[in-house]
């Protein structure tokens, strides 16, 4: 199975009602060396300046950016030019992440490559050290950014840790 590293930023805190801004996704291997950057148009007029502030993008520069539709066929592309098997959707918050990418899949192309499910880095490394309270934030490589390729990228070297020394089984082809 492809192991995919999504990081998402958004102008607001749903699909649909905001937009998402752009998102990053990383082929989880030993390489590290695939990855996906969109930048979106917004698709509607709502948006928090507070939210839209962490993408480090203007409203004015957001709205030159690529339609949703055309952004999310080249993720798509990209996603079965990467993958092997069926992709599996991975990222440091699955609840934000996924409701994004799965909606503008949905919504645009009627299907989404990764199916239904998604996965959380952190409630898996969580369950890795059977501690709630442990943060797997520390094992990360590439400094958070807030440009979603850079936080996504962290995020795969995270869980490369987790399975090269921590002994995570999973497959990563």
């Amino acid at each position: 199975m492809a192991v995919i590293m999504v990081d998402v930023e958004s102008d607001g805190p749903i699909p649909g009602d905001y937009s998402m801004i752009s998102f990053g996704a990383v082929i989880v291997d030993d390489a590290l060396d695939k990855t996906f950057y969109g930048k979106l148009k917004p698709i509607s007029g709502n948006w928090i300046p507070d939210a839209l502030k962490v993408s480090g993008y203007s409203r004015e520069e957001t709205l030159r950016f690529e339609e949703a539709a055309t952004v999310m066929a080249e993720f798509q592309k990209w996603i079965n030019n990467n993958s092997k098997s069926r992709p599996l959707f991975f990222s440091d918050n699955n609840g934000f992440d996924w409701q994004f990418i799965n909606w503008y899949f949905i919504h645009f192309l009627k299907e989404n490559p990764f199916g239904f499910s998604s996965t959380n880095l952190g409630s898996l490394y969580k369950g890795i050290e059977k501690d709630m309270f442990k943060n797997f934030k520390h094992l990360r490589k590439t400094k958070h950014t807030h440009n979603p390729v850079d936080d996504a990228m962290g995020n795969a070297e995270a869980l490369l840790y987790m399975k090269n020394k921590l002994g995570l089984k999973i497959s990563l082809k």
